[in-house]
């Protein structure tokens, strides 16, 4: 009779004997979730910890085992090894931290219990002199390295519920005037808060700064953007499939850019190590969304092609990590218990960026029918049409037409365009354009021609246009059911909300709108705004504007855009 071997459904493997009772455990693997995974930072190890406490580690080049821990009292929800690659920090499910020595897994130091809730993000400063952790209960707890009889361990500083909403991420960066570290917390509040580590004492954690990123999208993600200018950014990404740069010192967003559009949003986002020695400013970015990783061409400029993705677990993808010498990325698919090991190929991705086209041919294409059609020549007319209006419209004079527009005007041309940014959007637009070249010519921008116009609307614009399920949502929320069980809200309390919430219109702003939306239904051809007669407008709004507005309504017949006609309920 021979031996066996014998697998089981909770991921043991067994080497059995026919000729008794005997076997031998061959291997053990995670019986729950794998949400945790981490690269050391100077050696082919891999971490990886899973819910049921089992936390190993692997030597990924030669794909052999080396050791391995169980904590039995929670699971392993998030990993970072310290910058030396000497410790590695773990947080687990039910609210402790442990600093394992990254070698043997054994302790280095009392196990901390500071967290109410699991943890879900840990890291070390770039010194090693501070641990961080932020936890499902939305706070941030920071832990100082002290000196104990020649060994270094930690203890714990502070902890502050810095948000509201759930921490997406916690970053460690360098002050860059003075090496010291700083560290940034970001919500699904939209804030990012920054730390004072200096001044901060026991039990008294102190925010330097806190910033609202975002107004309507929510913040998924951060890492700091590789020094590819003279001036410092703090990359983020969202929810709209966008990605915005933020001044490190003033947090002022300074580009907004179309990120990869793979079917869900960013979750993840790392910097690849600089791989090529002769070109240093070539750097690449890893990301994962909810079922793919991919890579990114950086400086991120919206261009599609810089950008490639595969799916990695259909499942859902929960952690990522990349290797110290940037040639392998990681991947751990939660529920589906298993890590996939990548081997990048850059240049097939680059190659790609090249078969896309240079300049502005990728943002041409992302055009309605590309150069070539409609809506591009419907651009170039409103350009024209701009300065026409700038030099008034009623002069015989020979006119001096230009490739360039005045700043002032971008928000006319985009609302054309069929793309309606909220006045934080404008503000952020121009201020774009205007600082462009600020940091290296210390000198402002005034005007956009239509290259560079193209690619802020492409990179501003709503990434799938404009959605009536956004409508039907505000309508969710403000309205109430009427007789037909439909979401309705009444017509003077829409004009109210207009003029109080959100970024609210002036009586007049608001009469003058209506006037001009409702007048081009009424008359068949909307007036010029300088020729809006206010005397009208109370009894044009009433004959207009039903007692009751529907989402419909309100889209259609108020705001006049075209919406698909709704399905009868009949049909099958």
């Amino acid at each position: 009779n021979r031996n066996f071997i014998l697998s089981t459904s909770d991921a043991t493997v067994l080497h059995v004997a026919t000729d008794g009772t005997s076997f031998e455990k061959v291997m053990e693997e995670a019986k729950q979730a794998v949400n945790a995974i981490a690269c050391h930072p100077r050696q082919a190890l891999l971490a990886v910890g899973s819910r049921c406490g089992l936390l190993k580690v692997w030597d990924y080049q030669q794909t052999t085992y080396l050791v391995s821990r169980i904590f039995p009292e929670a699971g392993v929800r998030c990993l970072s090894y310290d910058p030396e690659g000497y410790f590695l920090a773990a947080g687990f499910t039910d609210g402790s931290v442990y600093v394992l020595d990254a070698i043997s897994l054994q302790s280095s130091c009392k196990e901390f219990k500071f967290s109410r809730g699991p943890v879900t993000h840990i890291g070390f400063s770039h010194d090693s002199e501070y641990l961080a952790t932020a936890d499902e209960k939305y706070a941030v707890t920071v832990y100082k390295r002290v000196r104990q009889n020649g060994s270094g361990c930690w203890e714990h500083l502070a902890g502050l519920y810095s948000h509201y909403k759930p921490i997406r991420s916690i970053l460690f960066g360098v002050q860059l005037e003075s090496d010291e570290p700083r560290l940034l917390s970001l919500g699904e509040d939209r804030q990012l808060v920054e730390y004072d580590l200096n001044s901060s004492s026991k039990d008294h954690l102190v925010v330097l700064h806190r910033d609202r990123v975002e107004q309507i999208a929510v913040p998924l993600c951060l890492a700091w953007y590789p020094q590819l200018s003279t001036e410092s950014f703090i990359l983020t990404a969202n929810n709209c499939y966008k990605m915005k740069l933020y001044n490190t010192t003033t947090k002022m967003c300074r580009k907004t850019l179309l990120g990869p559009t793979y079917g869900s949003p960013l979750e993840k986002i790392q910097i690849l190590p600089a791989t090529s020695p002769a070109d240093p400013q070539k750097r690449y970015l890893v990301y994962i969304t909810k079922d793919k990783v991919g890579l990114q061409i950086l400086p991120v400029d919206g261009n599609p092609h810089k950008s490639s993705a595969f799916i990695c677990h259909p499942d859902g993808v929960s952690d990522l990590a990349n290797s110290y010498d940037g040639r392998y990325v990681f991947t751990a698919g939660g529920n589906d218990c298993t890590v996939m090991k990548w081997e990048v190929n850059l240049n097939a991705l680059d190659a790609a960026a090249s078969l896309g086209g240079k300049d502005l041919t990728p943002f041409y294409n992302l055009l309605d029918d590309g150069r070539e059609g409609e809506f591009f020549r419907e651009l170039e007319d409103y350009f024209y049409y701009v300065q026409l209006r700038s030099h008034g419209i009623d002069t015989l004079e020979t006119r001096q037409v230009s490739t360039r527009i005045l700043l002032e005007e971008i928000p006319s041309v985009m609302r054309a365009m069929g793309f309606y940014p909220s006045e934080e959007k404008i503000e952020e637009m121009i201020n774009e354009v205007k600082f462009s070249k600020y940091v290296d010519t210390g000198e402002q921008v005034t005007k956009i021609n239509l290259g560079d116009f193209i690619k802020l609307y492409i990179n501003h614009r709503p990434a799938f246009g404009l959605s009536m399920k956004e409508i039907q949502r505000a309508f969710q929320v403000l309205g109430y059911d009427n007789e037909n069980g439909d979401k309705v809200i009444d017509r003077g309390d829409l004009l109210l909300l207009l003029q109080c919430r959100g970024e609210h219109m002036t009586e007049d702003e608001l009469a003058q709108c209506l006037t001009t939306l409702l007048g081009s239904h009424a008359g068949g051809g909307g007036p010029e705004l300088d020729t809006y007669d206010p005397s009208g407008a109370a009894a044009l709004t009433e004959e207009e504007i039903p007692a009751e507005i529907t989402a419909e309504i309100f889209a259609a017949d108020i705001l006049g855009l075209p919406i698909a006609e709704p399905e009868n309920k009949n049909t099958k």
